[in-house]
């Protein structure tokens, strides 16, 4: 699968949200469908993410959260994307690979 295409796909077709914040947020309020992880992520937020929500699936990219941004068409880094709703992309079809 192309990431970067599925990830264009979904934040025109779909709903995306960017950043640990507004990810953390959509856990809580259980609308997260799957979370996207930048390689460079902090392992800290990550374990904590895990702990506090392990219903959601997570995928941690070999990009870097630079890389991630141009992937999504954002003029900045972005190290957490989650997927509200995936569009007419494939996105959901990641099979999580965070533990």
């Amino acid at each position: 699968m192309d990431l970067s295409r599925q990830l264009k796909n979904a934040n025109t077709t779909g709903k995306l949200l960017f950043g640990q914040r507004q990810t953390i947020d959509a856990c809580t309020r259980g609308e997260a469908k799957l979370i996207i992880l930048a390689a460079n992520c902090p392992t800290e937020y990550v374990d904590a993410l895990h702990a506090s929500h392990p219903e959601v699936t997570k995928f941690r990219t070999t990009q870097v959260n630079r890389e991630l941004g141009v992937a999504c068409g954002k003029p900045f880094s972005v190290s957490t994307i989650c997927v509200v709703d995936a569009g007419d992309s494939s996105l959901l079809t990641l099979d999580g690979n965070v533990e």
